[in-house]
């Protein structure tokens, strides 16, 4: 018995170095798993290789351009290349436009393989946003690794190793997203634009809906699919669709049978250990009237926490009653761990398009800091339009980007810029944040579009540090009579008044805003304080600007700030936020002073957010999808030179 331990002693002690070796190569490679880093959306990297001491050797590697292209027999065009890829085990897993998977080797590059969700057959994606598809998910079942596509109304299990449909996933490897569910009237008013959540054996998804369109007025739904059995699991739905529903009392008259939208198109967020998902909703129809939905109008424009096992509701907040400004939550939430007056909190924050950042307790609702009901203007000359007399206000952290409008606020480039903008300004009705839409127009600020936009924040859990891009703009919310010739005009649902009908320009000539610069600023917050650390531009800025007529002769900033507010910041232990500026550049800026400390140039304007991973081979890959539509790169940089 002596004899055969020690010969099998031996047998193992051979084999030691070997396994050591795997497990030291295994050991080098650091992946990205989830499309915010990790399933709180932290966009956060452990990785110390590149830091801002060598960030300035940071070379462009590799390209791969997706193979999509305008199709006139569907009358599809693909749109923004917004995604963000994971890696897992040495492999790339990148979406495209009209929601399809490609999967490429994540120290080259080279297309391993793709595969087509042919979503373009149901024609062109009815909103205004176009196709795009900001990543995907994997689930494993046992050894076998599986990749899941959310492609407009199907869901599809792939082989990670082949790409092909895993046949044994409901039919053929795929499943319907949207048969059985009530008032999707047509599969084209549903699609995808973020990527699933997977909790234990749960394919947890929400939709993007068309919320310019009010004839069918779809609703919005979340919905849970069982991963073995490809059934549907749950669906919970943030317009209530029955009177006993909770939040249903919210709607006066019952509005909500006849109102829809409130969907939730952006990511998602999974506290995975205690079973709790969180979902950033969006305005219900119509987006800038709500004369037919009086009411506080739950759970729209809302934080809802809920149950991931069964979709029932743990705890809501409601950031906006009765929303007329689109301002819907287009960011994912970030659960985030910080310690305010010495206490650990494990909490959840919500960046906004209005410019606030909301931050609760994770498990209970309860906010962090104190948010109180403060009294907002309602006087409105909008036929049948009833505002909210209140609204929420963070008391911490502060705004991240200006709120309401004075003529103060104009444009201050040149005296004589600044007059032209008043007199602009006055065409218009201005006030503070939430002053209602109008026949005249109102201006608002942030615009529709935000302040904080879908690529929301970064999150350093060492220094407690929460980094936010935010547009600084403004939009008109004019509402006009609408004459029913156009089903695609945002429209409220009798068919009385709509968003638009022309009137004044809310630039001056040549496209000159009516606010100062910065037009793009990345800003940290101090969360274990509340407070802003700091705030930098972000971006170049537009050459219709730089080079406008009445700027001639003036000396302007370097950096004015990119016009575009696509993607957002990821941050690494090394002490950089890497993000694009809505120009040609990919930048990097000290975490802790904002100093921005390296640019490089790619090939088209930034549009998603940053990742990084490490390979077996010892290289940090730092990667960023460009572009749109057949002008398009996803491109690696590495360090290079000496």
């Amino acid at each position: 018995m002596k004899r055969v331990l020690f010969v099998l002693g031996l047998v193992l002690l051979g084999s030691l170095p070997v396994l050591v070796a795997q497990r030291g190569e295994l050991s080098r490679q650091v992946e990205w798993l989830y499309y915010g880093g990790d399933p709180g959306n932290m966009k956060y990297s452990t990785l110390t290789d590149v830091g801002p001491s060598n960030v300035n050797r940071l070379q462009k590697v590799w390209e791969w351009k997706h193979w999509e292209t305008p199709m006139k027999e569907y009358g599809t065009v693909p749109g923004f290349f917004e995604a963000t890829p994971l890696m897992i085990d040495g492999v790339l897993y990148v979406t495209t436009p009209y929601n399809s998977v490609a999967a490429l080797d994540a120290e080259t590059g080279k297309e391993l393989w793709r595969f087509d969700g042919e979503a373009y057959k149901l024609g062109q994606v009815l909103s205004g946003s176009g196709y795009k598809l900001r990543g995907t998910s994997f689930w494993r079942d046992g050894n076998n690794l599986r990749i899941f596509l959310n492609s407009r109304q199907r869901l599809f299990m792939l082989d990670a190793k082949t790409g092909k449909p895993v046949a044994s996933f409901g039919t053929n490897g795929e499943v319907s997203l949207t048969d059985g569910l009530q008032r999707v009237a047509e599969a084209k008013h549903y699609t995808q634009s973020s990527p699933p959540v997977i909790y234990k054996d749960l394919v947890i998804m929400g939709s993007q809906i068309p919320d310019r369109v009010q004839i069918a007025d779809p609703v919005g739904y979340v919905q849970a699919i069982n991963a073995r059995t490809g059934k549907r699991a749950w669906t919970f739905s943030v317009i209530p669709q029955a009177a006993g529903d909770p939040g249903a009392e919210t709607w006066d008259g019952e509005s909500w049978r006849t109102h829809g939208h409130g969907n939730v198109w952006a990511p998602m967020a999974l506290d995975e250990a205690r079973g709790l998902i969180y979902l950033p909703t969006t305005t219900p129809s119509s987006d800038f009237y709500g004369g037919n939905r009086p009411g506080a109008n739950l759970f729209a424009e809302s934080l809802v926490c809920l149950d991931a096992n069964t979709g029932k509701i743990k705890w809501y907040f409601q950031a906006i009653h009765h929303g007329l400004w689109d301002w819907d939550f287009p960011a994912p939430p970030n659960l985030i761990t910080i310690t305010v007056d010495g206490r650990r909190i494990d909490a959840v924050a919500q960046v906004s398009k209005q410019g606030f950042t909301y931050v609760f307790d994770r498990e209970t609702g309860r906010p962090v800091w104190p948010i109180v009901e403060r009294p907002v203007p309602t006087d409105t000359d909008v036929p049948g339009e009833k505002p909210f007399p209140t609204q929420p206000f963070p008391t911490k952290p502060p705004p991240f980007i200006g709120q309401g409008v004075t003529l103060e606020d104009a444009n201050n480039l040149t005296p004589e810029i600044h007059k032209m903008a008043q007199e602009q300004m006055k065409k218009f009705r201005i006030g503070p944040i939430y002053t209602p839409p109008s026949l005249v127009g109102t201006i608002q600020r942030p615009s529709a579009g935000g302040g904080a936009s879908w690529g929301g924040a970064a999150f350093d859990p060492e220094i407690q540090y929460l980094y936010v891009r935010a547009s600084h703009s403004l939009s008109v919310n004019r509402v006009a009579k609408n004459t029913g010739s156009d089903a695609l005009v945002q429209v409220d649902y009798s068919n009385m008044f709509a968003r638009g009908g022309g009137g004044p320009s809310a630039n001056l000539p040549g496209g000159m805003p009516l606010l100062s610069p910065p037009y793009n600023v990345l800003t940290a917050y101090d969360m274990s304080k509340g407070e802003i650390a700091w705030q930098s531009p972000v971006g170049e800025g537009s050459p219709t600007i730089r080079n406008h007529p009445l700027l001639k002769g003036v000396t302007l900033p370097d950096r004015l700030g990119g016009p575009s507010s696509r993607g957002g910041a990821m941050v690494t232990r090394s002490g950089l936020v890497f993000i694009g500026g809505g120009d040609k550049y990919f930048y990097a800026f000290d975490k802790k002073t904002g100093k921005e400390i390296w640019r490089a140039p790619i090939p088209y304007e930034e549009t998603a957010v940053p990742m990084t991973y490490r390979t077996r081979s010892g290289k940090q890959f730092v990667i960023m999808a460009t572009g749109e539509s057949t002008d398009n790169a996803l491109v690696a940089f590495a360090l290079g030179g000496q």
